[in-house]
């Protein structure tokens, strides 16, 4: 099951209001993802395969088993 497109369409990135695009994470961040939301899963294992990039500060707000993580302490830097 993946993000419903109409909730896509109305998230904003919480840091500066701008759009969002859709992101294929590297599998390197997706295994670190999952290390570091494992204990909040409790009968599964996380899956993380995209983000939520930020088209103006670069932010990346990582999709964690269907879930879009919109805290600002919880995104990825903005790359470069």
């Amino acid at each position: 099951m993946a993000v419903d497109p109409e909730l896509l369409e109305l998230l904003v990135c919480p840091t500066c209001k701008a759009d969002l695009e859709l992101l294929a994470l590297p599998a390197a961040t997706c295994a670190m993802l999952v290390d570091r939301y494992r204990d909040k899963f409790r009968d599964e294992v996380p899956e993380v395969h995209e983000g939520l990039r930020c088209t103006s500060c670069r932010k990346t707000y990582p999709i964690v088993s269907d879930i879009p993580v919109m805290l600002i302490d919880e995104a990825l830097p903005a790359e470069g």
